[in-house]
């Protein structure tokens, strides 16, 4: 499991420095510098790449936990180094291939002179609607491979999810089954704040969608979700959870 979460650590700093440090730097601006179209590219490749890397490594993770609650005895097994490593391997590959395909169908298009993104990133809908020519058509075959790849590692953690919970029904006694889902919790709350948000953005119809929710949206999957991760993971410690009350009681007077 820690393996997985150092390259999931990774790809969310690399996540957040691919698109915060500009964000922060326009808004600080009161004359905001232009980004170049080879700029835009480069922010949705990284965009694009990371965020199915980080969808197949949630998957990874889930698959983990099946193993670990629901095969036990085969765990060192069925999880070994070199499975971990090709588990995460695939990962990065299948986010560099959807980044890849992606970007080559979007920058291919032909686009106005001096177009404007009305958003904070280079997103795939803000910068596919500026396209003047093919646009139906692209739209079409980007959002198709975007609900692939957001519905298809979902139904595996789904899946995973519904062997594990017959699992934890089957123990007699309510302190294991409280034990075993505690491993499970933070994972299950990451998976719903990410899969939630991208499903919201990307799969929601876009009839009377405004500019200011897309928005919105882009501002939880890109910086609030990847800021929340770490401290959902750290707070499953005890030694967190119990410096944390020592903090609150020492601020809060008591009656």
């Amino acid at each position: 499991m820690y393996f997985f979460l150092r390259h999931l650590s990774v790809v969310e700093i690399l996540y957040t420095t691919d698109i915060v440090p500009r964000t922060l730097a326009d808004l600080a601006s009161p004359h905001p510098q232009a980004i170049s179209f080879w700029g835009c590219a480069a922010q949705m490749y990284n965009f694009i790449g990371l965020s199915i890397s980080e969808c197949c490594l949630l998957t990874a993770m889930a698959y983990d936990r099946y193993v670990a609650i629901c095969w036990p005895l085969h765990y060192s097994t069925l999880m070994s180094r070199r499975a971990c490593a090709a588990m995460v391997g695939i990962s990065w590959l299948m986010g560099i291939i959807t980044a890849t395909t992606h970007s080559s169908l979007i920058f291919t298009l032909p686009f106005p002179s001096r177009p404007t993104i009305p958003h904070f990133l280079c997103d795939i809908l803000p910068v596919l609607r500026l396209a003047s020519a093919g646009k139906h058509r692209s739209e079409i075959s980007v959002m198709t491979a975007t609900m692939v790849f957001i519905m298809v590692p979902f139904s595996l953690i789904v899946t995973s999810y519904a062997h594990i919970l017959g699992a934890i029904l089957a123990m007699a006694s309510t302190q294991s089954r409280r034990k075993v889902f505690s491993t499970c919790s933070s994972h299950l709350l990451v998976v719903s704040l990410f899969f939630g948000m991208a499903s919201i953005t990307y799969i929601r119809p876009r009839e009377g969608s405004s500019v200011t929710t897309d928005r919105i949206l882009s501002l939880f999957y890109t910086i609030i979700t990847p800021v929340l991760n770490p401290i959902i993971y750290t707070l499953r410690k005890k030694e967190v959870t119990r410096a944390l009350r020592h903090v609150v009681k020492r601020q809060v007077p008591s009656p």
